[in-house]
């Protein structure tokens, strides 16, 4: 059964209950050291993925300047398919960079080594992680740029599904900045069905300005106004057909 906004063009698509980590797993969870060997490890990884992003990839690169070389900052994205975060990784330009990703990935044998000797902040899905939490404020603390998808995983319905609070919560905390960053085109159906025929895939990348969300004496009030306002910037910043559950609260602006 497809949910798609072609399908129903006058009510947006419902958001799928969210994925819960199955199984729980602290000890995995920690700020990444930046060694020298692992400053080394992810300069020649990027390089690597910029590279052959330059082979496989027909990329539209927009905004990246916007995004500042050293200091505090969220970066929220919207979430696609797996090569969101290799394209991220690659045209970021940031060593300091971390990302939060699903414990899941850990077990998968070479997948998780490689994530681990990279260096990324595993997350369990489903309930507050407070030690995920904790290790992201910590990487605030320490003038890191942090990123974050809201929707909480992979989109199932073609389009921006609703946000989780963990983005907001993080950003009101720390008091530091976010940044919008919006890929096109990087459907896992697509970019492999591409692979298979020798063909290059149409992608996006766009990077927005950076904002910053307001507190409020009531921190619930505050983090659910972040919380849409994060989306709702995410969702100006796409194409209709990929603002999903907040394409009626986007429609009338463009700021791409």
């Amino acid at each position: 059964m497809e949910n798609s906004l072609e399908n129903k063009p006058d009510s947006p698509p419902t958001s799928p209950p969210k994925p819960i980590s199955e199984r729980i797993r602290p000890d995995i969870t920690y700020l990444p050291l930046l060694t020298k060997s692992r400053r080394i490890f992810r300069w020649i990884f990027n390089k690597l993925l910029r590279f052959l992003a330059w082979i496989f990839i027909d990329l539209k690169l927009k905004g990246i300047q916007n995004i500042p070389s050293e200091g505090s900052l969220i970066a929220v994205t919207n979430h696609l398919g797996d090569i969101d975060l290799l394209l991220g990784w690659a045209y970021t330009n940031r060593i300091d960079s971390e990302v939060i990703i699903k414990s899941e990935l850990n077990d998968i044998p070479v997948l998780g080594s490689i994530l681990n000797t990279y260096g990324v902040i595993w997350i369990h899905r489903g309930e507050p992680d407070r030690r995920s939490i904790r290790t992201v404020l910590q990487a605030l603390a320490a003038g890191r740029m942090v990123a974050i998808a809201p929707e909480g995983r992979e989109t199932l319905i073609g389009g921006l599904e609703e946000g989780t609070k963990g983005a907001a919560y993080l950003a009101l905390k720390a008091d530091v900045p976010l940044i919008p960053i919006t890929f096109t085109g990087t459907e896992n159906a697509r970019v492999f069905n591409n692979l298979k025929r020798l063909r290059r895939t149409k992608v996006s990348f766009t990077v927005g300005k950076m904002f910053q969300l307001k507190p409020q004496a009531d921190r619930r009030a505050a983090v659910k106004a972040g919380t849409r306002e994060i989306m709702i910037t995410l969702a100006k910043q796409l194409p209709p057909t990929y603002r999903g559950v907040y394409r009626i609260e986007a429609e009338g602006t463009n700021d791409r």
